[in-house]
């Protein structure tokens, strides 16, 4: 079949077969004397393998490390475990990472009044150095925003001199 015809049948692009071809991931495909490519029925399993294992958020290099092992009638099924369980552990991480930003910012944007005054405690976070930044650059006071900050200065100069 051609490339279009393994694209249907994979559920990947034309142009992701190409890549994955390209990077070694999957043999080279047969040519037609028009040069064409041509693909087996194999050849789209392999391609339905890495889509599958794309869609579950494995690395490029994960896919060729399990397609050695789905290839491989003599491994050991514990391999192929240990693979998936850190992949999982590493997914955990990164959904709890996602978690922890988002709370921070409903926090930040909770905190925020939305209306045209210039104050903003979103910008006000996103300018204060990291914890890594602050341990690195010794003690430093933590501005309070509204009372110390540019912004907050100017208008209460102007308050102050309209009254």
């Amino acid at each position: 079949m051609n490339i279009g015809e393994a694209a249907k049948f994979s559920g990947l692009s034309a142009k992701m077969i190409r890549y994955y071809e390209q990077i070694g991931l999957i043999p080279k495909a047969t040519r037609s004397e028009a040069g064409y490519r041509n693909y087996s029925s194999p050849d789209v399993h392999s391609l339905r393998f890495i889509r599958r294992a794309r869609d579950l958020g494995f690395s490029v290099e994960q896919i060729s490390e399990l397609l050695l092992l789905w290839r491989d009638r003599d491994r050991a099924s514990a391999d192929v475990k240990a693979m998936a369980l850190a992949h999982a552990a590493g997914l955990k991480a990164k959904v709890a990472e996602l978690q922890a930003m988002t709370q921070t910012l409903e926090h930040l944007a909770d905190h925020c009044h939305g209306d045209d005054r210039p104050d903003c405690p979103i910008l006000a976070d996103l300018a204060e150095p990291t914890a890594a930044e602050s341990r690195s650059q010794g003690p430093h006071r933590t501005r309070r925003f509204g009372v110390d900050t540019p912004a907050s200065s100017r208008s209460r100069r102007v308050k102050m001199t309209r009254s």
